[in-house]
């Protein structure tokens, strides 16, 4: 009997010690993450061109490099984070039409989508956002966006942008103020557009150490240059 009682107690600390021991391996893993940068006005330069036209996403300009990715909040024993992912695989298109943008579209390659941590991204693209099948995720604008305000001074501004976001096979209208800036013949666009993850069928499986908030965001960090 004796004997049976230790084997019970050494079962239960050994058990006991892997679950620390998990929970300590998911929380090395399980970093801050890469969030897309915010839009960064320090080398603007005043506005040499007007709205109207076609505009295309390029790489980058000055310190801002085309991008875009997720943040959402994390509940982890003992603490509370938000935990980000990010791609610079990012294409697409605005036309603007007296000053009202009155397309738009772009285009997210979720398979580079990545934060600070392998393990993690894989985990994220094969059992959250399946990839192998949904590999990409749009945004297209829905309602005219007045770009008349603007400044043309190289300050920034902002505009309400509203539009139909596309993710795995759902497509929910989302709308959120982001930051605008004008620089010679570019127009850069950065902000977050909040989200919640279940509108689109995007469910985060059952971990023990974590919990992810169904409240999120979208972070943006676009270069246009107008053709």
């Amino acid at each position: 009997m004796k004997r049976t009682v230790i084997g019970i107690v050494v079962a239960l600390v050994t058990v006991l010690t892997l679950f620390a021991v998990g929970v300590v391996a998911y929380l090395t893993m399980m970093g801050p993450g890469s969030k897309t940068a915010t839009l960064d006005s320090t080398d603007a330069e005043p506005a040499s061109t007007d709205m109207n036209g076609h505009w295309n996403i390029i790489d980058r300009a000055g310190q801002n490099t085309s991008s875009a990715g997720y943040t959402f909040h994390e509940l982890l024993p003992n603490e509370a984070r938000d935990t980000s992912g990010t791609t610079e695989d990012v294409d697409g298109q605005i036309t603007v039409e007296d000053d009202k943008i009155v397309s738009g579209d772009v285009t997210v390659n979720m398979d580079t989508v990545s934060s600070d941590n392998k393990k993690r991204d894989n985990s994220v693209r094969d059992r959250i956002f399946f990839t192998y099948k949904y590999p990409e995720s749009k945004f297209r604008i829905t309602e005219p966006v007045d770009v008349s305000s603007l400044p043309d001074d190289g300050t920034v501004g902002t505009v309400k942008l509203t539009g139909d976001l596309t993710i795995l096979s759902t497509t929910r209208e989302v709308s959120g103020e982001v930051r605008a800036l004008r620089t010679g013949n570019r127009v850069i666009v950065g902000g977050d557009i909040p989200i919640n993850r279940k509108d689109f069928g995007v469910e985060a499986p059952e971990l023990v150490a974590a919990k992810i908030d169904e409240e999120g965001e979208l972070n943006l960090l676009l270069v246009f240059e107008k053709q």
